[in-house]
């Protein structure tokens, strides 16, 4: 099996983590599980399997913990895989390796990933960086909710 945990119908702001080591996701969905409720926490092991999942869901928000690199292929080419259906995904991406250098900098920059994690992962760092994503959500639903002409303005995009 390659996913786990997680399921189709969440309401609400999913997270799905990309590791090659089933034991990284283990911890990883461990830690985020002591902090976070706003949604369904899936891990992957296999990027085809993760964007044949992510396709086939429902909404187009989600939040994503992956691997710079992942058996033969790395998380950069995950998301450039899902970005027609998820077109935040990068801003909305937490990347994690086991050796930030210049190179993987220069891509998350590039690819417009703003969080990046080196192995082994702090938990307090982790949950600061998914907290900053869920972070502008909370804030644009609540502008959304207070603020009836912008929400208006929005619908009509």
């Amino acid at each position: 099996m390659v996913l786990y945990g997680g399921n189709d119908m969440s309401d609400g702001l999913d997270i799905l983590i990309i590791d090659d080591e089933k034991e990284v996701c283990d911890v990883l969905s461990s830690h985020i599980r002591k902090f976070y409720t706003w949604g369904d926490i899936t891990t992957c092991t296999d990027v085809e399997r993760a964007v044949s999942y992510c396709r086939s869901r429902p909404g187009s928000i989600m939040i994503f913990v992956l691997d710079v690199f992942v058996g033969d292929s790395n998380g950069f080419l995950f998301l450039d895989a899902i970005a027609d259906k998820y077109p935040n995904a990068c801003h909305d991406t937490i990347m994690i390796t086991g050796n930030a250098n210049d190179d993987v900098v220069d891509m998350c920059v590039a690819s417009g990933v703003n969080h990046l994690l080196e192995k082994p992962v702090r938990p307090y760092a982790l949950q600061l960086a998914v907290r900053s994503i869920v972070s502008k959500y909370l804030k644009f639903a609540k502008l959304l909710l207070n603020d009836p002409e912008f929400a208006g303005s929005i619908s009509r995009i």
